[in-house]
């Protein structure tokens, strides 16, 4: 595929960047060779190859999901937090009506 200056400025009106003559000119040589070398790698036998989703590979440590874990910030305590809410209504936060 071939980039001529008509698709130069097509690109360039899109971004939005406004460039001359001769800023059209480089730029048709500069993305023509960008083009070649995108199908000279589309020319590498890669039959065989797993696609792969990073250089190095990536394992999460992730803690263990235990529930109550930690006595302070575990479950079954809405009783004492919402002790601390202004107006907790049926084991809820109760904010007051923003929309009439």
């Amino acid at each position: 595929m071939a980039i001529d200056q008509a698709t130069v400025r097509k690109i360039a009106s899109l971004a939005r960047i406004a460039i001359s003559d001769a800023e059209a000119a480089a730029m048709e040589g500069e993305l023509n060779g960008i083009l070649g070398w995108v199908e000279q790698l589309g020319e590498v036998d890669v039959t065989g190859v797993e696609p792969m989703t990073a250089v190095i590979p990536n394992v999460l440590r992730l803690r263990d999901d235990v529930v109550d874990a930690d006595p302070l910030t575990g479950g079954n305590r809405r009783d004492d937090i919402l002790a601390n809410a202004p107006a907790p209504q049926h084991g809820f936060f109760g904010v007051p009506k923003v929309i009439e």
